[in-house]
């Protein structure tokens, strides 16, 4: 996602772009597997400061305009998921006063940044406030003995196998981006004015020069920064992390998306077009590693680990989500389980409290002379930060 979207505004901006892919096809691992969620910053109530929202919410209204200049993509085109309710588990980190003055602190954020424009998200009006659901509303669609609350949001989430496509075709379309598939960048290192960029492909080592790089990896850019001498200075994890994606959602009655706060918990995300994402994030996550490459792991799960993450995590959203439990064999005997690595600053998991991991923050451009490393934090500031580091090599 992120190095398409700097890809698309470099070219655009008139400089001939190499994008190189370790797949075989752009756009098609962690960034394709994934909630799809346009972030307003309601799951980071860890972060006190609101400095987490303040920038989530910047990246989520510069989205939807994004794909629009850069794909013609309109609103109404956009595969969007309903939109987002906030389920307070019993177990929640934070207390129930506390989550609803945070929600409320983060719609303040965002009607201060949107300024009434429809048109910067999706076509929404923001200004109706997280409404919390009536006690009637909760028991009716939740299991009263785990939840004490709910708010519904205007967050939406869009769906990434509909957009993947999309970038392709536009990339594929752009005579000034050349694609280079199955190549793996291996080292940059000075050329003078220059950059070398080492790559291993089909056909072996290649090595060619470059007036700026621009390393938008997401599970291997640690490591590349190190080859031209930037080493991390703080404590970082790769969490390897699955979800569940059912293509017809007519097989479950799930009543909208939602996600469980705060802490180690999951959610369910419903798009229009009938797809269906799961997640509950202690049968999901399966890997943590500090290492400045993590390990390669499958983007989809393979027998046995498939089918436990498929009943742990049905097992714990059904004792939520009584609609859950309503899902046949059949249907999950249909359901792909894929993942990918979340890069995040810290040294904990999110089960500590103290953990960095609680802010998101911290995250955006790293410029060092002509050489650009892409820290998007999340899936959706990918757009916000691609135009940024577009801005320090050609100003618009």
């Amino acid at each position: 996602m992120s190095g398409c979207c700097t890809a698309l505004v470099l070219a655009q901006r008139g400089a001939r772009v190499t994008l190189f892919d370790r797949a075989d096809r752009l756009f098609a691992r962690t960034s394709l597997h994934n909630e799809g969620k346009i972030h307003f910053g309601y799951v980071y109530a860890g972060d006190s400061s609101l400095a987490t929202a303040r920038l989530l919410v910047r990246g989520a209204l510069c989205f939807a305009p994004f794909l629009k200049h850069y794909l013609d993509l309109a609103s109404e085109n956009i595969e969007l998921s309903s939109s987002h309710a906030y389920l307070v588990h019993n177990r929640s980190q934070r207390s129930l006063d506390h989550i609803s003055r945070y929600f409320g602190a983060v719609h303040g954020l965002i009607q201060e940044a949107a300024s009434g424009a429809k048109d910067r998200y999706f076509g929404l009006d923001l200004g109706q406030p997280p409404r919390r659901w009536s006690t009637a509303e909760l028991e009716g669609a939740f299991n009263s003995e785990k939840t004490i609350a709910a708010f519904g949001t205007q967050e939406l989430a869009i769906d990434p196998y509909a957009l993947a496509p999309i970038f392709r075709d536009r990339i594929s379309a752009t005579s000034t981006i050349d694609v280079r598939l199955q190549h793996s960048v291996r080292a940059v290192s000075k050329a003078g004015d220059r950059l070398h960029v080492v790559t291993e492909g089909p056909d072996g080592q290649e090595s060619t020069d470059y007036d700026h790089v621009v390393n938008a990896l997401w599970d291997g850019r640690l490591a590349i920064d190190a080859t031209l001498g930037h080493r991390p200075k703080r404590p970082w994890l790769y969490r390897f992390r699955y979800g569940l994606r059912f293509e017809a959602r007519d097989i479950l009655k799930v009543p909208l998306s939602l996600t469980v706060v705060h802490g180690q918990f999951g959610g369910v995300v419903c798009y229009a077009n009938g797809a269906m994402y799961l997640e509950w994030y202690p049968a999901c996550m399966v890997g943590l590693s500090n290492a400045l490459e993590p390990p390669d792991r499958p983007t989809q799960a393979s027998e046995p680990l498939r089918s436990r993450i498929m009943r742990d995590t049905i097992g714990a959203l059904g004792e939520i989500i009584p609609a859950i439990c309503t899902l046949s064999q059949d249907a999950r005997a249909g359901a792909a389980v894929i993942g990918g690595n979340i890069f995040a600053w810290g040294a904990t998991d999110t089960d500590d409290l103290a953990s960095d991991l609680h802010q998101r923050y911290d995250i955006g451009v790293m410029s060092s002379g002509n050489y650009h490393s892409v820290d998007p934090g999340k899936f959706s500031m990918a757009p916000y930060f691609a135009e940024i580091c577009a801005d320090r090599i050609l100003p618009s």
